[in-house]
């Protein structure tokens, strides 16, 4: 049992790494679960849901996922999306892009497939927080952020840090008010900041 943490730096918008694809893993050695486990650790203690490689630097196929109800961590390398099916609204922050969330879609459910720690390949059927967790990850390990799925710019907004849910966080939630609205040019990492009194700032997440 590992007594140590080994935390890694979260990469934050507007690095270029997280606009660039993993790849492949092809053998699942020492330094690879060595990575896994760090970013274990290191999502834990930023209260997250999912982590990817991208996001720490390493351009490798790698994700890890904790759900809240869960003592044990999820570790997915190479996964793949195989299927999915319907579509759901839910809310979504992500730890590279902090003190924000948005509204979009995710798919209701998902087969999956991917190695597990142990090289062992496995398929699952995902739905709910899982699913969502999933997909966005294999988002982060093809280049892809949860910003590029907006529908509109007043999906997008600023949280204060009294209310940050982990990310992906699959509950409803209140913001509180403040005075500026958020445009996210779709394929792009800067954040435009308009000021706008009719915007609320005070949503709510519909399942």
């Amino acid at each position: 049992m590992r007594d140590f943490l080994s935390l890694l730096p979260i990469i934050e918008i507007p690095d270029p790494v997280l606009r660039k694809r993993a790849r492949k893993v092809r053998r699942i050695d020492k330094s690879i679960l060595k990575l896994a486990n760090n970013m274990v650790d290191t999502l834990r203690e930023a209260g997250g849901v999912g982590l990817a490689a991208n996001q720490v630097g390493k351009l490798q196929r790698i994700i890890v996922i904790q759900l809240p109800d869960e003592c044990d961590a999820r570790i997915y390398v190479n996964p793949e999306i195989l299927k999915i099916e319907g579509q759901r609204e839910v809310e979504e922050g992500c730890l590279s892009i902090p003190g924000y969330r948005g509204k979009i879609l995710r798919s209701v459910t998902i087969k999956f497939g991917a190695l597990d720690h142990s090289s062992k390949r496995i398929r699952i059927d995902a739905d709910g927080l899982l699913a969502q967790a999933i997909e966005h990850e294999v988002d982060h390990l093809n280049g892809i952020l949860y910003t590029d799925h907006l529908r509109k710019h007043e999906d997008f907004y600023m949280i204060e840090e009294d209310h940050i849910e982990p990310e992906n966080s699959d509950i409803n939630s209140h913001y509180s008010k403040n005075d500026s609205s958020i445009i996210v040019p779709r394929n792009s990492d800067e954040i435009i900041f308009q000021s706008d009194d009719s915007y609320d700032g005070a949503t709510e997440k519909n399942n």
